[in-house]
């Protein structure tokens, strides 16, 4: 690395005040209460998701084929009560515990959601880097590709997509990838932009770095704030649109405790036994309230201009 360019990386995680950069984004997010509590709920999520593909490994699914999936009919629409853990949230239609389901179904709803986001950012951030790096034709033919899929309204979209291939998980992926790779692709390409032409770049360039190198090693590190925002953004919305295709029967298909799925399902009880609708929607509204919160402290904390 020549001396301009770590010239450039030093001034890139030091902010003046004897704190790397680092450690100044990290005291910014920590002023934010909302945003730590936000964080706090969703790594408690997480930790549900994996806590509880850990206890099917290690019961060999009991509790799921029991609590899950398992019916018992003399318990259909029992309220909530504290009698057992599998009572908590009172049963559904079929007997089945609520509290379970919707803890098994955080599973769903949060891994489907990273892995679309993840294969978003991916294919969308390769568009973008390419688009924003190279411009000219190539710049121009990707994102009139984009404009056109940006065109098209997100849910119709992924109704059209599920409605065509089927109902099932993996066409429940690819409706939800697909329409969420353009947006990926502006953003990134708008950071590239931004950082094409600077010193470091050329720098690099000049030292006989070729062009993938150059976007990999030293453009896209520096586009990373925008592309985690983003991204953190994404899976909240995303979790919105799995439920959505899921109560219309496009999604996660019955008997999987998918929370929209649930919804579908119970929405012609919700006279008798109110708690069979409540509790997933409410597990629903947390956990995208909880994200969203999280990723605009998060873009607060990356924001500069949020230093005092």
């Amino acid at each position: 690395m020549t001396k301009q360019q770590k010239a450039y990386h030093t001034e890139l995680i030091e902010d003046g005040s004897g704190r790397t950069l680092t450690q100044e984004i990290i005291r910014r997010f920590r002023k934010n209460r909302m945003a730590v509590a936000a964080l706090c709920v969703v790594a408690l999520l997480l930790l549900i998701s994996v806590g509880t593909v850990v206890v099917d490994l290690v019961t060999g699914k009991e509790i799921y084929r029991q609590f899950v999936v398992g019916q018992d009919l003399m318990m259909k629409l029992k309220g909530p009560s504290l009698q057992s853990p599998a009572d908590w949230f009172g049963r559904d239609e079929f007997g089945r515990s609520i509290f379970f389901r919707v803890l098994w179904g955080t599973r769903y709803s949060l891994f489907i959601g990273l892995f679309t986001v993840g294969m978003a950012t991916a294919v969308g951030g390769i568009l973008g880097a390419v688009a924003g790096f190279y411009g000219g034709k190539l710049d121009n033919m990707i994102m009139r590709v984009m404009d056109v899929l940006l065109a098209i309204p997100y849910v119709l979209f992924a109704i059209a997509i599920v409605a065509a291939l089927g109902a099932s998980i993996m066409n429940l992926l690819i409706a939800m990838t697909i329409p969420r790779i353009p947006s990926m692709a502006r953003v990134v390409r708008a950071a590239v932009m931004t950082v094409k032409d600077r010193e470091f770049v050329e720098a690099a360039r000049a030292a006989g770095s070729n062009d993938s190198r150059i976007i990999v090693k030293y453009i896209l590190p520096n586009a990373a704030s925008s592309i985690i925002v983003q991204s953190t953004l994404n899976v909240a919305q995303c979790i919105l649109g799995i439920a959505g295709l899921s109560y219309l029967g496009l999604g996660v298909q019955p008997p999987l405790p998918e929370w929209g799925a649930m919804l579908s399902s119970a929405k012609s009880f919700i006279r008798d036994a109110w708690h069979i609708t409540v509790i997933p929607g409410l597990a629903i509204t947390v956990t995208v309230l909880a994200l969203n919160i999280f990723g605009d402290g998060l873009r607060d904390a990356l924001d500069p201009k949020q230093k005092n």
